[in-house]
This record gives C-alpha cells, structure tokens and sequence, in this order.
C-alpha cells in the first residue's frame, strides 16, 4: 500500500490593508523611510499606529516597531492581528520581531553589533511578547502603557509576568525605557473599550 506524504501546511500572516500603504509610502524594505531620531517620536509614530488599528477595526489596540537604534531608520512596524487572523499569536511585537528579521534576513536582530535595534511597542509586552523580546536579539525595549493599565482598562490577561522581569532583560544586555507617553497609549487603551473591541483571553 502506497503511503501518503505529509501534506505541507503553510501559515500567512498579513498586515492591514492600511499599514501596508503606510510603509509602501514610506518604501520602508528600501530603507529609505525618514528616521525618527527621538524616543518620543518612535513611540508617538507607534500609538499612532495602535490608534489606527482601533478606528479601522483591523484588530486590537496594540502596535509595534523594530528601528535601528543609532540611526533612527524603521526596519519593521506590525499592529496586532489576532482576531483577524484567527492566530492567538499574532501579537504585535510577535509580527514585528518576524518581519524585521526577514528584513535583515537573521533570526537574531543582535548580529550586526554595529548596528543595534530597539522594540517599541505601546503597550507593555505580555508573557509571550516577554519571552520573544528574550530571544529577538535586540538592545532596547521601550513601551507606553504599563501591563496593569491594559488589565485595569481592558481586562486583558498578560500572563504572569515575573516580578523581576526588567531585571532579567537586563542580565541579557537589554535596557528597558518604561511608560513612555504613557497618557497618549492609555487613551488608545480607552478607545478601544469605547468600541467595545474584543477581549480575547481564552480560558479565564
């Protein structure tokens, strides 16, 4: 009896009609992309990105960036995805990490010593974020919204977080900048409990 191959399976994961435009416009895979040279305009760029999933209900208010830390150049943005592509994974700091390590086509965004990079995200990253922030390579991480204000607000279930957890990213040589415009990513917070946007816990 002939036996069956394994059927292959392969998973696609997009980003929103809109973000695409977004870094078409600004031909982001040419690098070519104006810099943002202050932390304060990397963060505010990527509220603005959660905010923009929001009102285009293309998933949850959440947003992500990878940029080169000494230059300020964008190598990768996401917005959260899940609801929309039916992938409890596809968090936004998950989908930025994929795509900018495509980018430079390594797994590790830490190999060019020269030329180090940063997440910023709106949000503070949850367990699983935490656990890829781990391993991603980069030297910074820098969020708005405090993990407490996404469960005071929404009720999101971020996992359990060690008490210890910036320690530990320190020992791994990457610097935490915490709650950065933290009043403009918890209004994007407020939005979307105003839309009355999913909250996606599985099990609580």
């Amino acid at each position: 009896m002939k036996q069956e191959k394994n059927p292959s399976f392969s998973v696609l994961l997009t980003l929103p009609g809109w973000l695409e435009e977004i870094l078409a416009k600004n031909n982001v895979r040419a690098k070519n992309i104006s810099p943002l040279q202050s932390a304060e305009e990397r963060m505010r760029w990527v509220i603005d990105l959660s905010r923009k999933n929001v009102e285009n209900k293309s998933g949850g208010p959440f947003a992500a960036a990878i940029f080169e830390i000494r230059s300020g150049k964008l190598l990768a943005a996401a917005v959260n995805r899940v609801e929309a592509m039916n992938c409890s994974s596809a968090h936004a700091e998950i989908m930025a990490f994929t795509l900018a390590q495509q980018q430079r086509q390594s797994w590790d965004l830490g190999g060019d010593s020269g030329n180090p990079c940063e997440l910023v995200c709106s949000s503070q990253p949850c367990l699983m974020c935490l656990g890829a922030t781990l391993w991603s390579g980069i030297s910074r991480l820098t969020y708005g919204a405090s993990a407490a204000d996404v469960t005071a607000i929404l009720d999101f279930d971020e996992g359990p977080l060690p008490a210890v957890w910036q320690k530990e990213l320190q020992a791994r040589g990457i610097s935490v900048a915490p709650e950065l415009c933290r009043p403009e990513a918890i209004s994007v917070l407020e939005l979307y409990k105003k839309e009355q946007g999913t909250i996606y816990n599985s099990r609580r």
